[in-house]
C-alpha cells in the first residue's frame, strides 16, 4: 500500500480517473474507492484521516493497558471523501504474546474489511449467522453494538463484524486466540468526535498487517 493508491479488495494497482472514466479502476474489481498510501503512525496521520473521512474512525478508548496505536488506512479520495477506515492497535494478548487488532468501518461494498479478514468480500453479511446471539459486544460511540463471528477466515486470525452508525464494523484480531479481547466489551470511540483527545493517543511502530494482511 505504501507509495501509491491501491485496490481495497486485492491491494493491486488502480488507475486514476481520466478521459474515459470519472472513477478509480482496478483491472480485477472495476470501480473502487482507492486505499491511500499508509504513512507511519502519528497524531498527524490520524488527523489527516479524521478530517478526510465520511465514515467512523474507530479506536478502543481508552486503549487496553500496554496497547498502542500502530497505523491507519483510508479508502477514498479527496473528491469523494473517505469511504472506509482501518485503525491498527498492538499490545499484550490476553493469553500472552503480542496481539494485533484492526478495526474497519466502511460503507457497503467497499471491501477493505474483507481484505484484512482474508476473505472473499466485499461484505460480511453472508458469513454471519445473525439468527444466533452475537458472540461479542462493544460499546461504539456510546451504543451497545453486537458483533458476530465471521466464518471462513484464515485460521491465524479471529474476525467479528456488525453494524455501527449505519456502516459495517469489522474487528480482525491476530493471533486467533487473541480474539478473547473482543469478549471484554471494548469501548470504541469515533475519533471524528474526539477533538483534542486525539493528541493523547500513544503511538507505536507501523503494523505490517496494514500493509500485508
Amino acid at each position: 500500500m505504501r507509495g501509491e493508491p491501491s485496490c481495497p479488495k486485492c491491494g493491486g494497482r488502480v488507475r486514476a480517473p481520466g478521459l474515459f472514466s470519472d472513477s478509480w479502476q482496478c483491472d480485477v474489481h472495476g470501480t473502487v474507492h482507492p486505499v491511500q498510501p499508509v504513512i507511519p503512525p502519528s497524531v498527524d496521520a490520524l488527523n489527516v484521516v479524521v478530517h478526510r473521512t465520511r465514515v467512523p474512525v474507530w479506536m478502543p478508548w481508552p486503549l487496553p493497558v500496554g496497547w498502542l496505536f500502530t497505523g491507519v488506512a483510508c479508502a477514498g479520495d479527496d473528491r469523494t471523501g473517505g469511504r472506509a477506515t482501518a485503525v491498527a492497535c498492538t499490545g499484550p494478548g490476553p493469553l500472552g504474546g503480542m496481539g494485533e487488532l484492526i478495526l474497519v468501518a466502511e460503507e457497503l461494498g467497499v471491501g477493505l474489511g474483507a481484505r484484512y479478514a482474508g476473505m472473499d468480500g466485499p461484505d460480511p453479511g453472508p458469513y454471519m449467522d445473525v439468527g444466533k446471539p452475537a458472540q461479542a459486544k462493544v460499546l461504539a460511540a456510546g451504543r451497545p453494538t453486537p458483533l458476530w463471528h465471521v466464518s471462513g477466515a484464515p485460521e491465524d486470525r479471529a474476525v467479528f463484524a456488525g453494524e455501527a452508525l449505519g456502516m459495517w464494523l469489522w474487528a480482525v484480531v491476530w493471533p486467533e486466540q487473541s480474539g478473547l479481547l473482543m469478549y471484554d466489551e471494548l469501548v470504541l470511540a469515533d475519533l471524528r468526535e474526539a477533538g483534542a483527545e486525539v493528541e493523547l493517543v500513544p503511538c507505536g511502530a507501523l503494523s505490517p498487517r496494514l500493509l500485508q494482511p
